[in-house]
């Protein structure tokens, strides 16, 4: 099949039959296209597909699902830079199916959130993803939320919600902004050096490894850089540790004058020549989860670290 443009497609599959019905097709034709054609699906659908597929499997790119889809923001980075390197010429066509189990509510809703921002990050481009969403295993909330953040569906009719709508109702449903602790760490203009050192002492105490230490430290700074650049010239750092996480929390005091919020805040990779957005982009990289509450009387950016297993 041809089509022209952008296409990002739900199939929704309640059998291994079903999986290969919807998918099998959709690589052939890609490799008869010229397609460059990558596969991130779990371990038995790699196996469905490269059997189904015989000695065609070998000009697919498999990748186990489980190795790609650890966390949204870099999720999305990893597709960016594979249509980067393999794309310029030709179309790519991905299966990508996200892994949704084992993970807590929140941890969903920004996969849902990223679901429907992969509709603005290749807008301009004419790849091809399929996501294929397992009834027999998903949650019913997730299987309805393919609909809404996927414009077709290969089985039925989408109801695609427009993604600034989205990821507005994702963002209704954040996480609380932290309250005093005993670890915050105030900053202003001139004093990043004692907020490194803070941070660091943190993170070490809490059993992150060194480079995950080195990634907090370098996230935190660069969202405070963009507290004191736009929100006033002052804050505080606040700090938690939960069995999962270590938590900082950048919090400013407001400014007087707030520039417009940009839509989808370092979710997007900015272009080479773009004047602004890298850092942010950089923090969601490096950070397993980000929300932000921007506001004119003082903004809250939280970034979560994954502690490691004890």
């Amino acid at each position: 099949m041809t089509r022209t443009g952008f296409v990002h497609q739900a199939l929704r599959y309640g059998s291994d039959a079903e999986f290969l019905a919807g998918t099998a097709g959709y690589v052939t034709d890609g490799l008869d296209a010229g397609d460059a054609v990558l596969a991130v699906v779990s371990e038995h659908n790699i196996a469905l597909l490269d059997e189904a597929l015989a000695h065609r499997s070998r000009d697919v790119e498999f990748v186990d699902a489980r190795d790609w889809y650890d966390y949204p923001s870099r999720t999305l980075g990893r597709y960016h830079d594979y249509c980067e390197r393999h794309g310029t010429e030709r179309r790519v066509r991905v299966i990508g199916e996200p892994v949704w189990q084992d993970r807590s509510a929140f941890e969903t809703r920004e996969w849902m959130r990223y679901e429907s921002l992969l509709n603005v990050a290749f807008a301009d481009s004419a790849h091809w993803i399929l996501c294929p969403y397992d009834t027999r295993a998903l949650p019913a909330d997730v299987v309805r939320a393919a609909a809404r953040t996927h414009p077709e569906l290969a089985d039925g009719e989408a109801d695609f919600a427009d993604p600034a709508d989205f990821c507005a109702e994702c963002d209704e449903r954040r996480p609380d902004r932290l309250t005093a602790g005993p670890d915050d760490i105030p900053f202003a203009r001139g004093g990043s050096a004692a907020v490194r050192q803070g941070l660091t002492a943190y993170a070490r105490r809490a059993g992150l490894p060194d480079q995950r230490t080195h990634d907090l430290v370098t996230a935190v700074h660069e969202t405070v850089a963009n507290a004191l650049r736009y929100g006033g010239g002052r804050g505080v750092v606040r700090l938690r540790s939960t069995a999962e996480y270590v938590i900082c929390e950048v919090q400013d005091e407001g400014a007087q004058a707030s520039a417009p919020r940009p839509p989808f805040p370092g979710h997007l990779p900015p272009g080479p020549r773009a004047p602004s957005g890298h850092g942010m982009w950089v923090v969601r990289q490096l950070t397993d989860l980000v929300t932000e509450d921007l506001t004119p009387a003082g903004s809250a950016v939280q970034l979560r670290f994954r502690r490691p297993p004890t």
